[in-house]
């Protein structure tokens, strides 16, 4: 099922992309008086019941096909995927050519990170570069939305902790990020984690196999599969359980491919600037697009 999150008179609602238009969730329940969760928190902290419930009820939904429910997507306002989460925790060097390109070294563990819910963007949100921004980077990647609470999993049960998958842009200041040995300053400035506009749910993708890329203005920038991880999704989440503990809502940035502008030469480095358009495209979960300003 492909879940997404839109503005309506100032609130977060929750939605389901069909074939016959978006699912206003809310507007659903009242219309076959049913409960329904109100975000996709509440539809994650529901449970597996509640989960079964909720697709069975969608799933009436679409079959009876009332248009008072449906809603146009190009006349919507998306909300990021994923609001407030506990964590927003992100993967370093997870590609091998990126790792190389960045002259850094493969690692041996996961690399962590943080990012905080003021980075969090919706898909055509227009994002704005900071002042004292001046090399703006873009980093492509596939992320992860837990699903239910996990402390020391195993590897062979991590992806059954995973709720769905979405799109991401790390967007990077790449001048900030190596202004000190930590890389937060660089990484946290307000709208610098778009992720959506899609969650597709656990069920219906393989994270092992999916086409990534980026373009910046239409012009391919990133290809890569995310076969090509050097740690997997299954491993991630079980690395990251045995130090902390992952709770429903938190976020995982997987780590980005070959092709960003700070593995060019030098002298070829044209960073980000006001009006450029970065779109990342997953395979089988969707665009994300945004504008800088």
């Amino acid at each position: 099922m492909k879940l997404l999150q839109f503005m309506k008179q100032n609130d977060v609602c929750l939605g389901v992309k069909t074939e016959h238009g978006i699912v206003d969730v809310r507007k659903a329940g009242e219309k076959f008086r049913e409960p329904t969760p109100d975000s996709l928190k509440d539809l994650i902290a529901s449970g597996e019941s509640g989960w079964i419930t909720f697709r069975d009820f969608i799933n009436g939904v679409v079959q009876w096909r009332d248009q008072d429910v449906f809603l146009k997507e190009e006349e919507l306002i998306f909300s990021p995927a994923v609001t407030q989460p506990e964590k927003i925790i992100c993967i370093g060097l997870n590609y091998m050519n990126h790792a190389k390109e960045s002259k850094m070294e493969i690692p041996e563990s996961p690399i962590l990170f943080s990012k905080f819910n003021n980075t969090l963007a919706a898909h055509l949100e227009t994002i704005q570069i900071p002042e004292a921004a001046k090399k703006v980077d873009y980093e492509a990647e596939l992320v992860m939305i837990i699903g239910k609470t996990a402390k020391n999993v195993p590897e062979e049960e991590a992806l059954s902790c995973v709720f769905g998958y979405s799109a991401g842009n790390d967007i990077s200041a790449r001048d900030l990020q190596f202004k000190t040995p930590q890389w937060l300053l660089g990484k946290s400035p307000d709208g610098f984690a778009p992720v959506g506009p899609y969650v597709v749910t656990g069920d219906e993708i393989d994270p092992t196999h999916l086409n990534i890329e980026c373009r910046i203005n239409g012009e391919i920038r990133q290809k890569a599969n995310t076969k090509d991880m050097i740690f997997n999704c299954a491993t991630l989440v079980s690395y990251i359980s045995r130090y902390m503990t992952l709770k429903p809502g938190d976020i995982i940035f997987t780590g980005t491919p070959d092709g960003v502008i700070l593995g060019f030469p030098e002298k070829k480095q044209e960073w980000l600037r006001a009006g450029d358009e970065m779109t990342v495209t997953i395979e089988s979960i969707g665009q994300l697009k945004n504008v800088l300003s």
